[in-house]
Parts: C-alpha cells; sequence; structure tokens
C-alpha cells in the first residue's frame, strides 16, 4: 500500500512542476557591445532594456550568445537579452533563447532603433518586414518568419547621402539627449504593458510621438463674444 501511495506522487509530482510558459517573455534590445557603440542611435534597444534592468534591479549573467537577467512583474517572468552577436547576426541569439526558454514567437519582442520614423515616434506591430533594419533581417531570416511583435523606437533620418551608417552609429545631438529619458521610459513601460495586457491594448498606449509640439486648446469665448439679449 505505502509502494501505491508513493508511485502514484511520483506520476503526479512532475505535472506541479510544470513551468507555463504563457507567461514568460522574451524581451531583446538589439545594439552591439563595446564602450564604441555605447550612447549611438543603433543601441537604443540596449538603452530599454538596461533601464528595465535597472529598475528591477537585475544582475545580467554573459551567457551564450548574450547577456541575460530576468525578473518578475504582475506574475509575469521577462526574460532581458542583451546579444553580444553584434547587430547583423542578432537572431543567433534570439533563436537559442526562445528554444531555451521554450518562448513562442507572440512571447517575443525585439527592441530596435528605427530610421522610418521620427525621432520621439515610439510603435509597437505585432508583425512586418525588417525595413531595412539589418538585425531583423537576421532574425527573421533564423526564425523563418516576420510573425513576431516589435517595438521600434524612432531615431529620424536627418542625415545626408551616403551619411546613413555615420548617422545610425553616431551619438545622439544634446537637444535628443534632453528627451532621451522620457523616450527609453516610455518605450520600458510598453515592454512591461506587452506582457500584463497583451499587445493590442499596449499599441493603443505606447504607439505615440513623444516629440510632437502640444496641442493647442481651443480658447473658451469670452462673455463679449457671446450673443446678448435684448
Amino acid at each position: 500500500m505505502f509502494k501505491f501511495i508513493v508511485d502514484l506522487f511520483k506520476k503526479k509530482n512532475p505535472e506541479t512542476l510544470k513551468i507555463d510558459n504563457s507567461v514568460k517573455y522574451l524581451i531583446t534590445g538589439l545594439g552591439n557591445i563595446g564602450p564604441d557603440y555605447e550612447g549611438t542611435r543603433h543601441n537604443i534597444g540596449f538603452d530599454v532594456v538596461d533601464y528595465l534592468a535597472g529598475k528591477f534591479d537585475v544582475q545580467y549573467k554573459s551567457e551564450r550568445y548574450g547577456f541575460v537577467g530576468s525578473f518578475k512583474h504582475k506574475g509575469r517572468t521577462y526574460i532581458l537579452l542583451k546579444p553580444t552577436t553584434y547587430m547583423n547576426l542578432s537572431g543567433q541569439a534570439v533563436r537559442y533563447w526562445m528554444q531555451k526558454e521554450k518562448i513562442k514567437a507572440s512571447n517575443l519582442l525585439v527592441i530596435l532603433d528605427d530610421l522610418n520614423i521620427k525621432f520621439g515616434q515610439v510603435k509597437m506591430k505585432t508583425k512586418g518586414s525588417a525595413g531595412g533594419h539589418n538585425g531583423l533581417k537576421n532574425i527573421e531570416q533564423l526564425l523563418n518568419t516576420a510573425q513576431y511583435p516589435r517595438l521600434r523606437v524612432g531615431i529620424g533620418d536627418q542625415f545626408g547621402r551616403g551619411r546613413q551608417v555615420d548617422f545610425v552609429l553616431g551619438r545622439w545631438t544634446s537637444e535628443e539627449e534632453d528627451l532621451l529619458p522620457k523616450i527609453i521610459k516610455h518605450a520600458a513601460e510598453g515592454v512591461l504593458n506587452f506582457g500584463t495586457i497583451g499587445v493590442d491594448r499596449t499599441m493603443n498606449l505606447v504607439n505615440k510621438n513623444l516629440n510632437a509640439p502640444p496641442k493647442k486648446k481651443k480658447a473658451k469665448p469670452s462673455s463679449d463674444d457671446l450673443p446678448q439679449k435684448d
């Protein structure tokens, strides 16, 4: 009888230890490793992930294909990944950690710079083309799909002909640096919402241009402008 109870427990116990992968998210910030690339436009993905790491006291570990750390928020597990493969081979890190952590494509969020949208604009999408971004190209190639969420942070296209590489790998202007903390914080809040309320509702909150001039409030008519009674 005792042996029967022990065997029964052994059969059920593994089920209780299963991890619900539907509440695990792989948050990948794209960028290039090394001091030469710190503070550059192309590393904005790293900056957003680093903001979250600081907020939740995450200690990165140097793992295969990247620096990795994790934290819990409202019952969700967020795995932060900064690939060490350099931008053009980011897909190697993403594919490896998706497989290792058993993350489905809908729970992957890639954060990147985008020169196709204005500086200050943040845009989350559930899928899309690489848009000329080499990091996304490699991820799409190795995952064999473009059906995964991404968070695009606009850097603008204020560069002359033939100067795109210098612009993307260049550092922020002093005017841009003034707004940058607000952009990074806003993007990071979008990452958290992605896990807690879902991508569709998050897009309604996060997709905006933080550099847009404030809308002018319509002036209320003065008493002189109101029609007078005889």
